[in-house]
């Protein structure tokens, strides 16, 4: 889809392990991905294909009712859900990770949020036999500052940098239960590394992703600069000067499945 690619200009610095990485909208950027947005923040809570049968039994509006009753109703819940799903699109189109679970589909209750990591990246090494994670901390905001930042870090390293064993387990758990080969062989990974806890720290990377009204705060980059060099860091920011506009409207969008 390349959703970024279609909404945002990129500004990507390296340095070594460290990637800073910060977005803007372009002119129209918006207009060119509302619709595959829109999709997208749906497939989140439940499957397409799901969605599409309740509307050919049920018809639009039951269908959207249903989808509604997924989906968090309070300018906070929808803040915090939608950075996670920007954060997993971002981990699929531009580190080529899988996320391979839509945890949000799994959520104790619409506008409650989950407790663990917020997204795990998940996948194999070039040569496809040594397995790789990718450890991330979503904050969204209207005005971001250096406590969020201090936070999201404070969360990324505990448990000694890895990921939660009950975020690990609960992913390689779903995977498991599905019908595809793949899956099933990387829910195992998962779920052997639980236990064995064999993953060095250079093969588990961390990303602090913002999306933000206020654009990437000072404290974004003197929180990567700080960072170690056992790992691969990666700290991100969306700048959406309307947030909480921005956010209100998509989900209006998401909702809506029309009429025809």
């Amino acid at each position: 889809m390349g959703l970024y690619k279609n909404w945002c200009d990129a500004t990507r610095e390296k340095d070594k392990r460290k990637r800073y990485w910060t977005y803007v909208e372009k002119d129209g950027g918006r207009d060119e991905i509302r619709d595959d947005l829109a999709e997208t923040i749906r497939s989140h809570y439940d499957r397409l294909q799901r969605i599409a049968e309740d509307v050919e039994r049920l018809g639009y509006n039951v269908a959207a009712k249903i989808l509604s009753e997924a989906m968090p109703q309070t300018p906070k819940g929808r803040s915090g859900d939608l950075g996670e799903i920007l954060a997993t699109e971002l981990v699929e189109e531009e580190i080529g990770l899988r996320v391979p679970v839509r945890r949000l589909r799994y959520k104790d209750g619409r506008n409650m949020a989950m407790r663990g990591d917020d997204f795990i990246g998940a996948g194999y090494d070039g040569a496809g036999e040594k397995l790789w994670l990718l450890k991330g901390e979503a904050k969204s905001n209207k005005v971001l500052g250096k406590t969020t930042v201090t936070s999201a870090r404070k969360v990324l390293n505990r448990d000694n940098g890895r990921c939660t064993p009950d975020s690990l387990l609960f992913v390689a758990n779903r995977l498991l239960e599905s019908n595809d080969p793949d899956d099933n062989e990387l829910g195992r990974s998962l779920r052997d590394e639980v236990g064995l806890k064999t993953l060095r720290a250079d093969r588990i990377d961390h990303m602090l992703f913002t999306v933000s009204g206020n654009g990437p705060h000072a404290s974004l980059k003197d929180d990567l600069d700080a960072t170690g060099t056992n790992r691969d860091h990666y700290v991100v920011n969306i700048h959406v000067e309307d947030h909480q506009d921005f956010i209100a409207a998509m989900y209006q969008e998401a909702e809506d499945l029309g009429d025809d």
